[in-house]
């Protein structure tokens, strides 16, 4: 069956909350199709209009071929060109296509089904999956910037994964000995730590080009151009873009810290008191020293690459190629080690709160105004000078703010989640007067948008400046909303997409959260004022056909 133009506008929006398939064939007179010199006719299935086809007919093939004579392919040569499983008696009409219910995107289907699609990029284009490869001797930081970069990407829907080639070293060598492992003329340990390595970039040739990857981190220490080449050579094999990520770090008491606090608890270390690990490790780096070769200004011109110096002090960027490239350099020039702590938590009970109403810009209850005075008692035994304190611009949250009697900033992006036509309705209402958008929204809450609102993937695109801002600064106090509390969190405990719309942010309670080695320590303080509860879980039936008593199975109590 084919559509109008018209028809495939006013369907696509039910293709894409229903995942049904469209055909892309567009109903059109009867246009001649063209046939291109080198691929036979209907090869490249563009259409001309009839009149031109009409003169297109009555013209010399030197004509036809802007003076360049050129034999008519033969039959066997058009049917070689056309896409598997079409023959000459097989009209040239695109493929059905189908969306993808959670990542929203178009792709080939069969039978209303979509079809397996394994990329076979050999060019590497625009939106080709990206590389990022480390470099650097140990102990500099590779690690936690390849998790921090990892997380980032991830929560702002970049698919990301990271490869430590020093795990696939773990697994491979059951029982770690000594720095000996890691001599240059260690033979069996340079083949080992090889093997290990082709295989890492195996996983990542299959992660990028099956398992739907947009990014894949190659976290080791690529100390040499030697190894760098074939690094590169396997990108280019594959269609992939490579980034480079250096960090050089010289501050002894830096690179002190950084064994102390993570390569002690490494398994390599696990059978030996601290001066015994510290000294071997050091022995380990001195193996790397000497072939070391660091990213060149000259050398590795043509190479695209950011170099972070002693931990951020100076940063040299060479050769940014696409949007991808940008967000990573950009983020990396914001992370920073300093010790701090990042307060978390929502505005004090509001009005719509205790009706059971979502959205709306309602103000404080009297309990709520009892939590922002407990909340600014809170803060003083913190005994933080250098607090800064964020809020959006509803009143709940800048009324929690004034009892601070601190200086604090409003910020729009901090605004709670738009529920369009469902402002300030009860969950009772939504079911009663859409339980199909009530429906859809259960069946995936992170990609669902309200009627004239936004989802929680809007959501987090929003708030990208504000974890770009938490990054750059220290000790932060935000007051914000559930929906936007619940994004901040996932980001911070690298949660995925289907947990993030489910996370737990109750009224009344501060979350301080502690910057770590390899994540973030997270510490719940309740300030003992009652308030409602506003968190509903995930109901076991999301069909759309549902009754309304099991829609509304795990709506919270309220007034």
């Amino acid at each position: 069956m084919s559509f109008t133009v018209e028809q495939q506008k006013a369907l696509r929006p039910y293709c894409s909350l229903y995942g049904q398939p469209l055909t892309s064939t567009v109903a059109r007179p009867n246009h001649v199709t063209t046939a291109h010199p080198d691929r036979g006719e209907g090869a490249t299935g563009q259409s001309l209009h009839p009149r031109t086809a009409a003169r297109m007919k009555h013209r010399s093939p030197s004509e036809q071929h802007h003076g360049e004579k050129r034999p008519r392919a033969p039959a066997s040569a058009a049917s070689t060109s056309r896409p598997p499983g079409m023959d000459d008696n097989t009209p040239s009409n695109p493929r059905e296509l189908t969306q993808n219910p959670l990542k929203k995107i178009w792709m080939p289907c069969k039978n209303g089904l979509p079809e397996k699609h394994i990329s076979q990029r050999k060019v590497c284009m625009t939106n080709c999956p990206t590389l990022i490869v480390t470099v650097g001797l140990p102990a500099r930081g590779k690690t936690y910037i390849s998790k921090k970069l990892t997380r980032y990407l991830n929560w702002i829907g970049v698919p990301t994964r990271e490869f430590n080639v020093g795990q696939y070293r773990r697994d491979f060598v059951k029982i770690y000995k000594s720095f000996e492992f890691f001599r240059p003329d260690n033979e069996e340990g340079l083949k080992i730590r090889r093997q290990c390595a082709s295989a890492a970039l195996n996983d990542v040739r299959q992660y990028l080009t099956e398992d739907g990857g947009q990014v894949a981190v190659f976290d080791a220490t690529n100390t040499t151009r030697e190894r760098r080449e074939t690094i590169i050579q396997f990108a280019e094999q594959n269609g992939f873009k490579v980034f480079f990520v250096e960090s050089v770090c010289e501050d002894p008491d830096v690179i002190q810290e950084n064994i102390v606090q993570v390569k002690l608890s490494s398994p390599d270390y696990t059978n030996c008191n601290t001066e015994e690990a510290v000294e071997d490790f050091m022995k380990r780096i001195k193996c790397y020293e000497n072939s070391y070769e660091t990213l060149d200004e000259v050398l590795d011109r043509d190479l695209s690459y950011i170099k972070i110096m002693d931990v951020g002090q100076r940063y040299l960027v060479n050769r940014v190629l696409d949007h991808i490239q940008s967000r990573i350099v950009y983020y990396l020039m914001n992370i920073h080690i300093t010790p701090r702590s990042i307060y978390l938590c929502r505005h004090g009970e509001s009005e719509l709160n205790v009706k059971g109403c979502i959205g709306g810009d309602s103000g404080l209850t009297p309990r709520g105004k009892e939590f922002a005075k407990k909340l600014s008692q809170f803060i003083e035994t913190q005994g933080i000078s250098d607090l800064k304190v964020w809020t959006s611009q509803m009143k709940r949250t800048i009324q929690t703010a004034e009892a601070l009697s601190v200086p604090y900033e409003q910020w729009k992006v901090l605004n709670e989640i738009d529920a369009g036509v469902c402002e300030e309705m009860m969950y009772e209402e939504i079911q009663g007067h859409y339980p199909l958008e009530f429906a859809l929204r259960d069946q995936d809450k992170y990609r669902y948008r309200y009627p004239k609102g936004e989802s929680y993937e809007d959501l987090v695109q929003r708030l990208e400046p504000v974890i770009m801002e938490l990054e750059r600064q220290e000790n932060v106090l935000v007051v914000c909303h559930q929906a936007v509390m619940r994004c901040l969190l996932a980001y911070f405990l690298d949660k995925t997409a289907e947990e993030l719309p489910y996370l737990k942010c109750p009224l009344h309670t501060v979350l301080k959260l502690t910057p770590v080695a390899y994540g973030c320590k997270v510490e719940s303080i309740f300030l003992n004022v009652d308030a409602v509860n506003t968190h509903r879980e995930k109901p076991e039936n999301v069909e759309v056909s549902r009754m309304s008593e099991e829609a509304l199975l795990t709506v919270p109590a309220h007034q």
